[in-house]
């Protein structure tokens, strides 16, 4: 099993990266936030990785961290859920937050997910609640999260709960911030986008 490669950027596509690793080039899907992190070509990288192998392919996937990599496993256990709707999952949003709406069993935002529909969602809240990592906590409301009335506010102001997550998830050291600056400093992130 291929555990990991490193290697230099070769080239950058909609939903992978080609990395060449000393003359040889892997070709690694990956989510879209991990693809939005790289750098450009002919920058290093490593990832960890995933090999899927079907009888008419091989297929790599890379994460960034052993998290993700733990997350998407997870997920292919779940019936319906392949490496593509895996992927969609941890492309939408960061990791703690996919882990809080399984643990909180909030199946409406895992629907939000390209690929997902309501029942999905619920399978995967079903199947997986009970196999979470320690230290993530069943039975907080998503109400209790600090950014959500951040998110209502951006949601207002006609961004989806999606991009208002992914924007507030971007924010460094907004714990110790009002709700007013933690919108503030979402918005600037999602004009730089």
């Amino acid at each position: 099993m291929i555990a990991g490669v490193r290697g230099t950027i070769a080239t950058i596509e909609s939903n992978a990266v080609v990395i060449d690793l000393h003359g040889f080039r892997v070709r690694v899907s990956t989510s879209t936030r991990v693809l939005a992190g790289l750098g450009g070509i002919n920058d290093p990288i490593e990832l960890v990785t995933h090999l899927v192998v079907r009888e008419d392919a091989l297929a790599l996937y890379g994460f960034v961290d052993a998290g993700d990599l733990d997350l998407f496993l997870l997920l292919l256990g779940v019936t319906g859920v392949g490496p593509r709707v895996a992927l969609n999952v941890l492309s939408f949003g960061d990791q703690s937050m996919v882990l809080d709406a399984i643990a909180n069993g909030d199946a409406k935002l895992l629907a939000k997910i390209p690929g997902i529909g309501q029942r999905t969602a619920e399978r995967i809240v079903l199947d997986l609640r009970g196999k979470l990592p320690e230290g993530v906590a069943a039975g907080t409301s998503p109400r209790d999260e600090p950014d959500r009335d951040a998110i209502e506010a951006l949601e207002a102001l006609g961004y989806t709960s999606i991009e208002a997550r992914n924007a507030l998830s971007a924010v460094q050291h907004r714990s110790g911030m009002t709700v007013e600056e933690r919108v503030f400093a979402a918005l600037q992130r999602l004009s730089q986008s």
